[in-house]
């Protein structure tokens, strides 16, 4: 960590040109001899990347930012506030700080935080940044949390952990077995020293494969920002035995989408199907990633048009966790058929359907955007169909 980034004249330049073209200001010359210009380089392209993702550290005073990688690796603000509400207590031992986004987030909900971190610079970085942000109640240790964890061997109120998923040769990785720390091999370490874990993984990962490798698995909570999913969590509990439930929120701007169920009962839900009723549903992406294809239906009291097509109808407009259309008409997929309706403009999705977006939009000769949305589904009946429908 070179301080001298932080010295005023260096700081204004970097805000000054946030927007600049970092090759072009190499090329040109960065006006200050005693400090590399790559690394005020460097500066400048990581604190860009936190402006919407992390404002709370764009928008402070005298931050230091380490390499894009540990800002791309780290949690968005919106998810670490997500996370900070699902813990309680007195003591939390972060066992894979990074740039300490969640700790930061913890912190305001738990008494003492204790941050571990095995690279010592971004260490040394995240302590002075908690500094520049006025928070006292984390303890900031330069070492493997596992490490950490064996030597204090005291307990926490919980555990987190947020793995690696870069191998040795940086390459991105999925499985719990192949991130480090290995939670797979840890996990019993874990709920030695608390009773509550939470482990966050990547959205890719499978998760009835990843439930058999996980013990005393209470919860999963499945993250979507602006209908992307963003994480995974885990929260496990030490002996417990009952139901595992899956909890889904898909979080934006206006509003948190949020449907939760037992996995047990999405097997043994009976589905009601339906043709095209007035109104379509599409569940948002945590519900897909989850798997709650039945019991969204279910619970909500509405039909499914197809066991895999994942679009719902109902006569009656709900409050449905996904988005809401009105079915305008239901038009059988033939050239001719659609020819007829004069439509050269429309935004087009395909669920169990044998066409991509692309060849269709060749076909019909259709243009994205406009007010008009067509599904192109199966229905009830096995037959290829397109939904005209407009949002509600």
């Amino acid at each position: 960590m070179n301080k001298a980034i932080l010295n005023i004249e260096i700081q204004e330049f970097i805000n000054f040109n946030l927007n600049s073209d970092t090759l072009s200001l190499l090329l040109k010359g960065i006006p200050f001899q005693d400090i590399d210009a790559k690394l005020i380089v460097e500066q400048i392209e990581a604190k860009k990347r936190c402006q919407k993702k992390l404002p709370t550290w764009f928008s402070a005073y005298n931050i230091y930012y380490p390499n894009k990688l540990n800002i791309e690796q780290a949690s968005s603000e919106i998810t670490a506030e997500y996370k900070a509400r699902l813990v309680s207590g007195k003591s939390l031992i972060d066992l894979t700080g990074g740039f300490g986004v969640d700790s930061f987030y913890f912190s305001k909900i738990v008494k003492n935080v204790m941050y571990c971190e095995i690279n010592n610079e971004l260490s040394e970085i995240v302590q002075h940044n908690y500094e520049a942000l006025g928070v006292s109640n984390i303890a900031c240790v330069k070492e493997s949390g596992i490490d950490t964890l064996k030597r204090i061997d005291e307990p926490f109120d919980w555990v987190y952990i947020d793995p690696s998923r870069r191998d040795d040769t940086k390459k991105k990785v999925f499985l719990l077995s192949d991130c480090t720390p290995n939670v797979k091999t840890f996990q019993g370490l874990f709920l030695k020293y608390s009773k509550n874990v939470m482990i966050k993984t990547s959205p890719l990962l499978d998760i009835k494969a990843t439930l058999n490798d996980l013990k005393f698995a209470k919860e999963l909570h499945i993250i979507a920002v602006n209908n992307e999913v963003k994480e995974l969590l885990w929260i496990l509990e030490r002996d417990y035995e009952a139901e595992f439930i899956i909890k889904t929120v898909n979080i934006s701007k206006s509003k948190h989408q949020t449907f939760q169920f037992q996995l047990s009962e999405e097997a043994n839900t009976i589905v009601e199907y339906s043709k095209p009723l007035t109104y379509l549903y599409e569940p948002n992406s945590a519900i897909l990633k989850a798997g709650a294809f039945n019991s969204t239906g279910n619970s909500l009291g509405i039909s499914k048009l197809h066991k895999h097509s994942h679009l719902y109808t109902s006569e009656k407009l709900i409050d449905f966790p996904g988005r809401h259309f009105k079915i305008e008409k239901v038009i059988p997929f033939n050239k001719k058929e659609f020819s007829r309706e004069g439509i050269s403009k429309a935004n087009i999705a395909t669920r169990n359907f044998p066409i991509s977006v692309n060849d269709i939009r060749k076909k019909l000769k259709i243009k994205d955007g406009g007010s008009i949305y067509l599904f192109f589904t199966t229905d009830i009946d096995n037959s290829r169909i397109i939904l005209l429908c407009t949002k509600v």
